[in-house]
């Protein structure tokens, strides 16, 4: 057999394309994260609306929040095999065509039943992008160039569902109601499917594959083959890839669960912001909702500083590198996440304790800073330790990594308004603050006691 591979310096080979163009694809992708999470939380700039029109409680209404998000936690259980088996493009292409079509029945819906299936459709077929969008990056970019991207990349799934209310509350301001907010939706992501379909392919084995076929066609040669075709990866491995293992690493490896674990917190905390803004900016100082999305912008600011910084991090990380001869250590990706992760509460105690109606707004704005910044933080450097750790089963962990996030992310909306009335707007704040003080330790112990756990597990480097 005559095995098809890259040669050196070969200029089909994605991570030899010019630069610009990979970087480009890049903000390509990263803008179809954005779209996806943006879609999640649009609504929340009219979240009252909809319980005017169907006359449905408040919490049904979040309802329509959660279950997209929902949706996020299953559908990369279908996306990531069928990625490996079709490439990337295919599903990009499918997947967000169903999903723009999915926001039309939202916008034109006659009950909150049609909008609360849809929204969990659009969830599951919207997070194609966030499950592929890591993939074709490392498809563009070695191990060794890869971390600008990824800390560029790791904005994007925060950015998005902070833009939503800021522009959801506008939409609302200037239409007077919620179903424009689903319409404008549906144009945003239909703008990035057409720029999809433009898109070329970016995963190796099929581009190999399309130069095998072609070789054997060139030259009447059957033995043209890519390790790919000759050794194909069975459907039943891809199955326990994607459906099983993630679910065993969970119960078998502290590192991937506690990891998994203060991802989905802060993860959660941003989606409780998205409710706990309005019950601040709108019930205690009566902005209205255009004017409550502007309370945002804080947290984009501290996202904007974030993308600022993670360079440096990269930058000591690529020294330590160079200091091991190339052979660094996972943990030594915790650095930025020790250094970030005390941001998250000292944001939650400064947005409850300047809740009150005689402190100055401004104060629970400017909290929205630190928590942007130590949010991306938090996930870039998370999110490359776990990769580092399970380089074997590096699908199974972000899959484990994806369901516990978005689990969260669904869950925490719907008791927020509850625990704001029952404990008040300072203590509920400063309770969540606590949740994020328990975690706070979890990367400073792996940094110290991380070697020796992964030397006992089965599943770690």
């Amino acid at each position: 057999m005559h095995y098809v591979n890259w040669d050196v310096n070969d200029p089909e080979c994605p991570y030899n394309w010019d630069s610009k163009r990979r970087w480009a694809y890049t903000m390509l992708v990263a803008c179809l994260v954005v779209s996806a999470a943006f879609g999640s939380s649009v609504i929340t700039g009219r979240i009252n609306g909809v319980v005017e029109s169907f006359g449905c409680s408040e919490e049904v209404a979040i309802l329509q929040v959660s279950l997209m998000v929902f949706g996020f936690m299953l559908g990369p259980l279908l996306w990531s095999p069928l990625s490996e088996l079709f490439g990337r493009k295919p599903v990009y292409v499918g997947a967000l065509f169903v999903y723009v079509i999915f926001n039309i029945p939202c916008a034109v819906a006659k009950n909150i039943q049609t909008v609360l299936v849809c929204r969990f459709f659009s969830g599951f077929f919207a997070s194609c992008s966030l499950t592929l969008a890591g993939g074709s990056i490392s498809d563009l970019f070695p191990t060794e160039t890869r971390g600008n991207a990824i800390a560029y990349f790791a904005a994007a799934p925060y950015a998005g569902p902070v833009l939503g209310p800021i522009v959801g509350g506008w939409i609302s301001v200037g239409t007077g109601g919620w179903r424009w907010i689903y319409w404008v939706n549906m144009i945003f992501a239909g703008v990035m499917w057409i720029l999809v379909c433009l898109l070329p392919e970016t995963y190796h084995p099929k581009l190999l594959a399309a130069r095998a076929k072609r070789m054997r066609e060139e030259t009447g040669d059957p033995t043209y083959v890519t390790v790919e075709e000759e050794f194909p990866v069975p459907v039943s491995e891809l199955v326990q890839a994607n459906l099983v293992r993630p679910f065993i690493m969970l119960a078998t490896e502290p590192i991937l669960l506690l990891m998994s674990l203060y991802i989905a917190v802060i993860y959660a905390l941003l989606y409780a912001f998205f409710f706990a803004y309005p019950i601040v900016f709108q019930g205690v100082r009566g902005f209205n909702d255009g004017e409550v999305g502007l309370t945002f912008i804080g947290v984009i600011i501290g996202t904007f500083f974030a993308l600022l910084t993670t360079p440096i991090f990269e930058k000591k990380f690529r020294q330590v590198v160079h200091q091991k001869n190339g052979k660094p250590d996972p943990e030594d990706r915790l650095p930025g996440m020790m250094f970030s992760a005390p941001f998250i509460p000292i944001s939650l105690f400064i947005f409850g304790w300047t809740s009150f109606p005689w402190c100055h707004w401004i104060g629970g704005c400017i909290s929205g800073i630190p928590f942007g910044y130590g949010m991306v933080i938090v996930y870039y450097a998370a999110n490359n330790y776990i990769i580092d750790c399970f380089p074997r089963y590096v699908t199974s962990a972000l899959a484990a990594k994806t369901l516990i996030r978005s689990g969260s992310g669904a869950a925490f909306p719907l008791f927020i308004n509850q625990m704001y009335a029952r404990l008040n707007n300072q203590w509920a704040s400063t309770l969540l603050a606590f949740i994020s003080i328990a975690i706070l330790p979890i990367p400073f112990c792996f940094y110290r006691w991380g070697a020796s756990i992964r030397a006992r597990s089965k599943s770690a480097s």
